[in-house]
C-alpha cells in the first residue's frame, strides 16, 4: 500500500495502475455505509488499499474497532461490490493499522463530533 507522505489517508495502488477503474471502485465502495456511524467506508478511511493482482483484486481494509459487530458484513459487502465493479475475484484482507479519526476524509467528522 502506498500513502502520501505524512498523510493517514492512503493512495490506492489501483489509482496508479488503473486510474479509470479506481474512480469506479471509489464510487462503488462509497455506497457501503457503516451502520453505526452512518458514513461510508471510503469517507471513514476504512479502505486502505485496492490493487489488481494477476487474476484477482486485493482490498485491504480496517474497521473503526477490531470488535465491530458489523465488521464481517461490511467486509463481505465490500468484496461483493468490488467484484461487481472489477469483474474479477476479490480478496479482502484485514490491515494491521488501528483506525483513528485522522484517517477520515477532511471535514467528514466535524459535524459528528468525531474529530
Amino acid at each position: 500500500m502506498t500513502q502520501e507522505k505524512n498523510s493517514p489517508i492512503p493512495t490506492w495502488d489501483i489509482e496508479h495502475t488503473h486510474p479509470d477503474l479506481a474512480v469506479a471502485v471509489e464510487e462503488g465502495l462509497s455506497e457501503i455505509i457503516d451502520p453505526e456511524l452512518g458514513l461510508d467506508i471510503v469517507q471513514l478511511g476504512l479502505v486502505r488499499n485496492v490493487s489488481l493482482q494477476d487474476n484477482h483484486a486485493l482490498v485491504t481494509m480496517i474497521l473503526t474497532t477490531p470488535f465491530c459487530p458489523y465488521g464481517p458484513s461490511i467486509m463481505e459487502s465490500t468484496r461483493k461490490k468490488a467484484e461487481t465493479i472489477l469483474k474479477i475475484a476479490t480478496e479482502i484482507t484485514y490491515g494491521s493499522e488501528t483506525w483513528d479519526p485522522t484517517m477520515m476524509e477532511d471535514g467528514i467528522g466535524d459535524d459528528w463530533g468525531l474529530y
